[in-house]
């Protein structure tokens, strides 16, 4: 199995001396805590709502369809957007769905639809939040606590995940599904109230806004080209279409095969938040004794027991020692998805990989509480929770077939491009824009031009190049050209900035093997029509 370890920060705490990472993750916390409390209560609500197993397991899928669905443009919209704003729309949603939900029930006007309605109008909060919550740490931390930063996210959810189930249980067997509505709707307010009171500098692009249109199609595009971060999202979606079958049908196995009422539930529930707080304190360790591809493995491997144990045993402490593994393995696989992704990332697009990743891996989600959910009401709990250990068998195997390599440290950086003088006026939007390339090359460095090629090519599609080709002239075998082109002149200038470090070093290896007088000369084009079969000619303007 290939490896690539993710680099390891000073201390896990080290991003908390950051005063706006500080205050956001706290307040984070709290509205956790709050979130948590209303999922019991939703889930125990609905199980004793509801005769329907399916619509228990919806429950789940109701605050994660969303992401699917709209996380994708909410990445765009982080990556052309003030961040923080985007964030403080999202919260505002979340907010919003809490306190409709206690008025709702305050009032008396709650069904099952209802319930599964406001989770829905939550997840929407969440699709809006998450990608630029998430995108934001890079921008307020540096680099190297990343890791670190996504582990503490991470740990402090599953630590009020150990709290908030058994707070829920006994806020429900006590006091009713009102107060536990209630205290979530004043919990959701506060990240809310923090991420307006703190700012943070973003490094200013020197371009305009893209189109929404055009950010999404270059984010996917970016995502697709890019083989760490495709196969960190591929991994992720199979990971919870299986691994959601445990918090999907934790409500039904504490009802029916433990015979338990919501105190037993929110103690599950804790069982499953203590492994995972366990294992996200313990990551960095974790992460320095095993290889992260075996680590991620192992998590799989704990979930998929997690489930066995669960659909054979109807002993409480069994199931919730059962839960602690779970969670342990849960918190792991999902802390190192995250850190691939945000590493793998340059910053121009960063927002929209973390938000397409967001949409597969919930919608990997919500499809696996539908299927385990239909399996259940169709067969039974106990082959539900099997096959879906099965399932998670097979997903921790795959970083023997779908590796991800993490790049260099500087491939997060853009390039500090400066626009070519040029004898026409240009409007951003004038184009398309066609660049020509002429290299000399000696024949015993073909194959390593060749070589560098292959990667030029890579790097200049995955940051916007379009039609790219390498042409060998047939006079003058020692002449190869390199062309490509790009929509607009505003396109082509993006490209350029988009190229990491790393791209613009495969650029200085090509001119080290040309074998001209001048190091190669880019030639730029505007392509133009003069008839109505779209004949192109092109004025070339010569540029170093």
């Amino acid at each position: 199995m290939q490896r690539e370890d993710l680099p390891i920060a000073g201390s896990t705490f080290a991003p908390l001396h950051n005063a706006a990472f500080r205050s956001i993750w706290t307040s984070t916390q709290v509205a956790n805590l709050g979130w948590l409390v209303q999922t019991v209560a939703i889930s125990w609500l609905m199980a004793t709502t509801s005769a329907s197993d399916l619509m228990v397991a919806l429950v789940q899928a109701s605050t994660t369809l969303p992401a699917f669905i709209l996380s994708i443009v909410a990445g765009a919209v982080a990556d052309n957007f003030s961040r923080r704003l985007v964030m403080i729309a999202g919260l505002s949603l979340i907010a919003l769905a809490s306190i409709v939900l206690s008025l709702s029930t305050g009032f008396g006007f709650v069904s099952p639809w209802l319930i599964l309605g406001l989770g829905f109008l939550g997840g929407c909060g969440f699709a809006l939040n998450d990608p630029a919550w998430h995108a934001s740490v890079g921008d307020i931390l540096d680099k190297r606590d990343i890791p670190a930063a996504v582990t503490l996210i991470s740990v402090g959810y599953n630590m009020t995940r150990s709290i908030g189930p058994a707070l829920s249980g006994a806020i429900l067997a006590f006091l009713g599904p009102l107060a536990a509505f209630g205290f979530a709707a004043v919990a959701n307010l506060a990240p809310l109230g923090s991420v307006l009171q703190n700012k943070w500098h973003v490094r200013p692009s020197p371009l305009p806004r893209e189109r929404i249109a055009t950010a999404i199609h270059d984010g996917m595009r970016f995502t697709a080209l890019s083989s760490d971060i495709r196969a960190a999202i591929i991994r992720a979606t199979l990971f919870g279409l299986a691994a959601i079958s445990i918090l999907a049908l934790l409500p039904l196995i504490a009802r029916d095969r433990l015979a338990g009422g919501p105190i037993l539930y929110g103690i599950l529930f804790a069982g499953f938040g203590t492994g995972a707080c366990i294992a996200g304190l313990s990551n960095r360790v974790l992460r320095k004794v095993v290889p992260q591809e075996w680590l991620m493995a192992l998590a799989s491997i704990a979930c998929a027991l997690c489930c066995l144990s669960l659909a054979f045993t109807s002993n409480p402490i069994i199931a919730t020692l059962a839960l602690v593994f779970g969670g342990a393995g849960w918190v792991i696989t999902w802390t190192g998805f995250d850190v691939w992704v945000q590493l793998a990332s340059p910053r121009w697009v960063v927002g929209r990989t973390l938000s397409i990743y967001y949409a597969c891996l919930s919608g990997g989600i919500a499809a696996g509480s539908c299927i385990w959910g239909t399996v259940a009401q169709s067969y039974s709990l106990a082959t539900s929770l099997e096959l879906a250990a099965c399932a998670l068998f097979l997903v921790g195997s795959l970083g023997f077939v779908l590796p991800v390599l993490l790049g260099a440290d500087g491939d997060q950086l853009g390039s500090e491009f400066l626009a070519p003088q040029l004898a026409l006026d240009l409007k951003p939007r004038s184009g398309p824009i066609a660049a020509r390339t002429v290299y000399l090359i000696a024949d015993e460095s073909l194959e390593t031009f060749l070589s560098h090629m292959r990667a030029r090519r890579f790097a200049m599609s995955r940051a916007g190049a379009r039609d790219w080709t390498l042409q060998r002239d047939l006079r003058t075998p020692a002449q190869w050209t390199e062309t490509f082109r790009t929509p607009t002149w505003m396109d082509f200038l993006r490209l350029n900035h988009r190229l990491s470090p790393a791209d613009q070093e495969i650029s200085e290896l090509l001119f080290a093997l040309h074998e001209g007088d001048r190091p190669p000369q880019t030639d730029l084009a505007i392509e133009r029509t003069t008839d109505a079969q779209s004949v192109e000619r092109a004025r070339f303007a010569s540029v170093r």
